[in-house]
């Protein structure tokens, strides 16, 4: 049976991690291609701190904030198949996922393999989108090559790390503590540089004998751009994820063109839903096998209840985490 009514996170003004709200709320109906997901955790990411900060949703996106979801699918609308009622899936969404029924596109849900636990299926989606466009379409990383992953200790910068070494690439890592460089290790990179006692320029230069990488993958923007260029290779690719330090920076072209370098950017929110479905297709044939057999997994820093979608928001600002954030929502129907 489905409610008429559900617990649901929304900000109720902008503003810091206080301003999260549990409310109650109507339950959504699935529309023509749409599936309703009875949820079982959901990511925890920093459009969803932008969003709480102020940042509107797209236009007619719900206010529950949340951006993928793990759970099973309960009803759906005209059209879909698959999936079939009753699945278990992981799913991107446009927003909505901090509640305990939320509404996906059937195109954009992806089975949860049976190795990987359903509370932890929450932290696949978001990561592996933004991975395989930015590392792999937009940034061409191939086998035998070298990618640079600052803020490597995130939930995205953990799920890029494994996906560039199981298509045979070297990574080089950077984060902030000893306990991020230990996790870094254990994940199997080629080094690892803690940004608070090491120059990450010239780690990078000495660890490539001067070559430099030939990826760079950037949460930091602003002067540590230029940083980025001189350390990649000729014919280099340096995508920005975002840019916590600024979306300005000066540029020098003459470093550009000299090494052919190519500085590409994406976002995964306002992407259109035919460009989303084309990347699900990819993950399909890509990463759901890696998931599959194991030897892709997202890295879990830390599972919360819902109620406490302020603590985990904090964490994130605070940059503690190693992995991913979730919010477990299950728990509110099985405590009733």
């Amino acid at each position: 049976m489905i409610p008429n009514m559900m617990k649901a996170v929304i900000a109720r003004e902008p503003g810091g991690p206080e301003v999260l709200q549990l409310v109650e709320l109507g339950v959504p109906r699935p529309a023509p291609g749409e599936v309703l997901i009875r949820v079982a955790s959901a990511g925890v990411n920093r459009p969803d701190i932008m969003q709480r900060a102020g940042m509107p949703p797209p236009p007619g996106v719900t206010a529950v904030l949340g951006l993928e979801v793990s759970g099973t699918v309960v009803a759906q609308g005209a059209g879909v198949d698959p999936p079939a009622m009753g699945a278990a899936v992981m799913a991107l969404v446009n927003g909505g996922g901090y509640a305990q029924y939320c509404l996906a596109r059937a195109e954009l849900c992806l089975p949860v393999p049976a190795c990987l636990p359903l509370a932890h299926a929450a932290g696949v989606p978001e990561a592996a989108f933004t991975v395989w466009h930015n590392l792999f379409e937009r940034g061409r990383l191939m086998p035998g090559e070298t990618v640079l992953i600052h803020g490597a200790a995130s939930g995205v910068g953990t799920f890029a790390i494994q996906c560039a070494r199981r298509c045979g690439a070297r990574v080089i890592a950077v984060a902030g503590g000893a306990d991020k460089i230990a996790a870094l290790a254990r994940l199997g990179v080629w080094r690892a540089i803690d940004r608070h006692e090491e120059d990450f320029v010239a780690v990078t230069l000495a660890q490539t004998q001067g070559r430099g990488v030939d990826v760079v993958l950037d949460n930091v923007g602003g002067e540590g751009v230029a940083r980025n260029l001189s350390v990649l290779a000729p014919g280099g690719r340096h995508i920005s994820l975002s840019f916590m330090q600024g979306a300005t920076i000066e540029l020098d072209l003459q470093q550009v063109m000299r090494k052919g370098l190519t500085l590409t950017s994406s976002t995964l929110r306002p992407k259109s839903p035919a460009e989303k479905a084309r990347l699900a297709q990819c993950l399909h044939t890509h990463l759901l096998p890696l998931l599959a057999e194991g030897r892709l997994a997202p890295v879990i820093h830390r599972t919360l209840p819902l109620a406490d979608a302020a603590q985990a928001h904090r964490i994130l600002e605070s940059n503690a985490n190693i992995g991913k954030v979730l919010l477990a929502v299950d728990h509110l129907e099985k405590a009733a």
